[in-house]
């Protein structure tokens, strides 16, 4: 074989190996490559180095400041020996790390306008940056979208992916697959029309954008009272999960806009055609042009802030005796849905919280039965609503483990009274045409709960309840390991199949974000990203200044190794 075809066997090889590593479903190797871990957000690791033995040896192999005090709820990524992680406020830097020991290899330091905070909903976050082909694509909170060159910092390209002063920003990492670079944004509260927009890896030329609310003469439109169609939210705000094999890309969507139903459908259970198309959903896009292949809704005319935009977890289920491609999603509204990742049809969906807004989905239809007195009106409050508008579950990410078959949930147990109220519409400003009260425990002691969740037979399997809200997201390993924080800062290293927890340490400020692994040099290493939660406990009222009183404000890497 001539040198040159040695080259081109080898090349085809390893992009062969690359696609492998980040296909939905493929359990990645040394590195912590993408946001969700793989494409298909499993948040599972295959290492086994630390596992249920010797976990308890785990201790503090380095530390980085992040240099910033918001909330941190960045998950760092790792590529080769380099970890790359943002930080909050913008984000105010995103550092190159040397994944043995920390080292700074370079830091990029954005310079975004003063007036950004005026328009971002619910805290200065930055959950992360993606990498493909030797470049780092950064989201920022002015809405562009920065690629960087991985091995300098140094600005590539900027695009501006909509104008920040009408209500917009980004604050989750993007999806990148073949040479697109593609990200959604957020606006849900400012009366933005929602889409997810692709670009060119190389140069940042625009490639496809699709609006998630359809205007005009596109099917869905006749779901919409008037023109509430332009202000309907339906926002893109956290992050896309990828099928290589279906060629789908999936996103969820964010409330519908305002919160006050009065503005957009008939402001009551008996809504009719005004479901308010493609709010609360699920979408399915055709990863090459852009096209919805199929749309599920979980909540029809949305008057609770039930975001959709929970991260889809991908995964082959046995159901019945059968194989099914699934889509997972444990979702705001309280229910964990199984969708048939490549049709869309629902599988199955049921309650993993306190859930009394419905009583049950609806099997052959996929819309929840609804009771009418939990649905807030104009000027009518729905009194002792569950779950309340943080939902079941948030943004914080669950994880799915092949090794145990189970999802492992950071839940929320939290009630509310809301209503809506009458307000006018003003570009760049709130637009909820509602009113609520948060400060409300659900049943039980517990605030919040890490669930392990069988998807196949949609029943817990154990639960660790904790005393205050906002758990951070989870990790599990081939280890036979579940990790994840919680406001006090506490890590914590679980057993997935039992619930023990079998390690805990406290960072010293409250865990938002999943820890990740990797491993260096034959060498398997912990990591996490801590800053308590800022901003969202402020709804919260006493139970919020507990939250905040929890612990102090941070922001810091935390690093671990195992000890002899």
């Amino acid at each position: 074989m001539s040198n040159v075809w040695r080259t081109l066997a080898g090349s085809v090889l390893t992009v062969a190996l690359v696609l492998w590593a980040l296909s939905a479903g493929a359990q990645q190797g040394k590195e912590w490559p993408i946001y969700g871990a793989d494409y298909a957000n499993t948040r599972y690791s295959a290492l086994d180095q630390i596992n249920t033995k010797n976990v308890r040896r785990l201790r503090v192999a380095w530390i980085r400041s992040l240099g910033t005090i918001e909330s941190q709820e960045a998950t760092p990524i790792v590529v080769g020996d380099t970890m790359y992680v943002s930080t909050s406020t913008g984000p105010r830097y995103v550092f190159a790390l040397s994944a043995r020991d920390g080292t700074v290899k370079w830091k990029y330091e954005p310079e975004l306008p003063k007036d950004v905070v005026a328009t971002v909903c619910c805290g200065l976050d930055s959950r992360g940056v993606a990498y493909a082909n030797g470049r780092v694509f950064v989201t920022r909170l002015d809405a562009k979208l920065v690629a960087l060159d991985a091995n300098t910092g140094k600005e590539l390209w900027t695009v501006t992916v909509v104008d920040y002063k009408a209500g917009h920003a980004i604050t989750s990492p993007p999806l990148v697959y073949k040479n697109l670079v593609v990200t959604g944004f957020a606006g849900g509260e400012y009366g933005v029309r929602g889409a997810v927009q692709a670009y060119r890896q190389d140069s940042g030329e625009l490639a496809w954008k699709t609006y998630t609310i359809p205007g005009p003469g596109e099917p869905g439109n006749e779901s919409w009272m008037g023109d509430s169609w332009k202000t309907g939210a339906g926002s893109t705000w956290y992050v896309g999960s990828y099928d290589p094999k279906l060629n789908l890309v999936y996103w969820g969507t964010s409330n519908a806009g305002p919160w006050g139903a009065h503005t957009r459908s008939t402001d009551t259970s008996e809504y009719g055609q005004y479901t308010n198309l493609h709010t609360a959903s699920q979408l399915a896009f055709d990863a090459d042009s852009g096209r919805i292949a199929w749309a599920y809704q979980m909540t029809p005319a949305d008057v609770w802030d039930y975001d959709g935009v929970n991260e889809a977890v991908l995964a082959d289920l046995r159901v019945g005796g059968q194989t099914v491609p699934a889509l997972m999603k444990a979702d705001r509204n309280g229910f964990f849905y199984v969708l048939n990742r490549e049709t869309g049809k629902l599988v199955s969906a049921e309650p993993f919280v306190e859930v009394n807004w419905a009583k049950s989905i609806d099997k052959s239809t996929g819309r929840p039965i609804e009771d009418p007195e939990k649905r807030p009106r104009l000027n009518k409050w729905a009194r002792n609503v569950c779950p309340n508008l943080f939902g079941g579950k948030n943004w914080e990410p669950m994880s799915y483990s092949r090794q145990t078959g189970l999802a492992y949930i950071p839940s929320f147990n939290l009630c509310m009274d809301i209503a809506g109220k009458a307000e006018d519409y003003s570009p760049g400003k709130f637009y909820l045409a509602s009113e609520f009260d948060l400060d409300k425990a659900g049943t039980g002691a517990h605030l919040s709960e890490l669930k392990a969740w069988d998807p196949v037979k949609q029943t817990a399997a154990w639960g660790i309840k904790e005393d205050l809200p906002f758990l951070g997201g989870v990790m599990s390993t081939a280890g036979g390991l579940v990790f994840y924080g919680n406001t006090h800062g506490a890590l914590k290293g679980v057993d997935a199949k039992t619930g023990d927890v079998l390690w805990k340490f406290n960072v010293g400020t409250g865990i938002l974000q999943s820890p990740i692994t990797y491993a260096v040099d034959g060498k398997q290493y912990l990591a996490v990203v801590a800053g308590r939660v800022k901003g969202p406990p402020s709804f919260l009222g006493k139970i919020g200044q507990k939250v905040i009183d929890a612990s102090p404000e941070g922001g810091v890497l935390v690093v671990f190794e195992l000890g002899n």
